[in-house]
C-alpha cells in the first residue's frame, strides 16, 4: 500500500502495509456488486468520538436543530444515559478506555492514562507499566485494516503505542477536513475499523462555557459534520449494508470545565450503535444484565452500565473477533446490539 499524501501541513499520516487474513478476505479484496438480501452483520466498523458530548445540547437543538444526532438515537440501539470512565473524565483517559477496554487505574489492571496533555516519549504501555493491548491490535491480528482519524495532536499517544496496527493515522485541527478525510478513506479503502475523534463541543466549551449558546452552536455545526459521514454511508451501498456505526463521547460538561468526575453533567454520555443490522431500541431494554445508573455513578463491581470504554469490545465483537487481550468492560463481550 502506498503512502497517502497529506491534504493539509497539521495533518500527520502513517501507513503501513498488512497480509490479507481469510477470515477477513471479503473485507480485503473489496466489495463487488451488492447482493438482494441486506447483511445481517457488519463487517467493518466506524467509531466516532464526539468530544465533549453533553446530552442536553441534543434536547436544547431538538430533532430541527440535531437531526443526524436525533436519527441515530431513533433508529439505532442507544441509550442518553451512558457512563464515562469512573475515575477521570478527561479526554486522553477516555479515548485510551476506548480503544482498550480498561478502566484507568493502573494498580487494577487499567491502562494508566491520567494526563490530559501532549507528552511525546511515552505510550500507554509505558505509562501502565504491563502490555496493553488495543482494538487496533486485534483486527490486525486478524488481517484486518484500520484507522485513526483525530483533531487533536495529543491523540499522537496511540499511534506510539499501537503504530504497527494503525495503517493511517490523521491529525488535522480543522475539523471539517479532517471529517472529509474520514470520508474519502471510507469510500476507498476497506478498513475493518475506522475511528473518528471530532472536538468542536470540546472546544467552544473551554472557550466559552459547557452548555453556552456558543456551545450549543457547536454542537449544532458538530451535527452537520455527522449528517455528512451519514450520507457518505448511504450513497455508497457497500457500506450501507455492511458499515455499523459506534458512537460516543469522552465527556460531558456544564459551565466552565468538565473536570470534575462526580458531576452528573460530566460523566453522563450518549451511546448509539447504528447501521448494518442494528435494529432501533433502548441499549438498556436489549441488555438485562446492564443496569440502568440513573443519575448514579457506579463502581467497576456489580452490574454495569453501558460505557464509553466498551467500544473497544463492541466493535471486535461486530467484526467476528475476540475481545482485547487484558481488557475488562464488555471482556465477555455481551452487549447485545442485535
Amino acid at each position: 500500500m502506498s503512502l497517502v499524501p497529506l491534504a493539509r501541513s497539521s495533518a500527520v499520516v502513517a501507513t503501513a502495509s498488512l497480509a490479507s487474513c481469510a477470515a477477513v478476505l471479503a473485507l480485503l479484496v473489496g466489495a463487488g456488486p451488492a447482493q438482494s438480501a441486506p447483511s445481517s452483520e457488519a463487517t467493518r466498523v466506524l467509531a466516532i468520538s464526539i468530544d465533549g458530548l453533553n446530552v442536553k445540547a441534543l434536547d436544547r437543538l431538538g430533532r430541527a436543530g440535531a437531526p443526524n444526532f436525533h436519527r441515530l438515537l431513533r433508529e439505532g440501539a442507544s441509550t442518553r444515559n451512558a457512563r464515562t470512565e469512573r475515575e477521570l473524565t478527561l479526554t486522553l483517559p477516555n479515548h485510551t478506555g476506548m480503544l482498550t477496554g480498561r478502566r484507568i487505574a493502573k494498580d487494577r489492571g487499567g491502562h494508566g492514562v491520567t494526563w490530559n496533555d501532549e507528552r511525546p516519549r511515552i505510550t500507554v504501555q509505558k505509562s501502565a507499566g504491563h502490555r496493553v493491548g488495543s482494538v487496533f491490535g486485534v483486527v490486525h491480528r486478524a488481517g484486518g485494516r484500520t484507522a485513526l482519524f483525530s483533531t487533536k495532536t495529543k491523540f499522537s499517544l496511540f499511534n506510539r503505542s499501537w503504530g504497527h496496527a494503525i495503517d493511517r493515522f490523521r491529525v488535522d485541527e480543522h475539523q471539517g477536513a479532517l471529517v472529509r478525510s474520514a470520508r474519502r478513506d471510507l469510500v476507498r479503502r476497506n478498513r475493518a475499523f475506522t475511528f473518528l475523534h471530532v472536538s468542536l463541543p470540546d472546544q467552544a466549551g473551554h472557550d466559552h462555557g459547557f452548555m453556552s449558546d456558543e456551545y450549543v452552536a457547536a454542537v449544532r455545526r458538530t451535527d452537520v459534520l455527522l449528517g455528512r459521514v451519514l450520507a457518505t454511508i448511504e450513497k455508497h451501498r457497500a457500506l450501507a449494508r455492511n458499515l455499523a456505526v459506534v458512537l460516543t463521547a469522552d465527556h460531558g460538561g456544564d459551565g466552565p470545565t468538565h473536570s470534575d468526575p462526580r458531576r452528573f453533567a460530566n460523566y453522563r454520555v450518549p451511546f448509539v450503535v447504528w447501521g448494518a443490522g442494528i435494529p432501533a431500541g433502548d441499549l438498556y431494554d436489549l441488555n438485562a444484565d446492564y443496569e440502568n445508573p440513573g443519575r448514579g455513578r457506579p463502581t467497576y463491581a456489580g452490574a454495569q452500565p453501558v460505557r464509553n470504554a466498551d467500544v473497544a469490545n463492541l466493535s471486535t465483537d461486530l467484526l467476528g473477533l475476540g475481545a482485547v487481550p487484558g481488557s475488562e468492560l464488555d471482556a465477555a463481550q455481551d452487549l447485545d446490539v442485535r
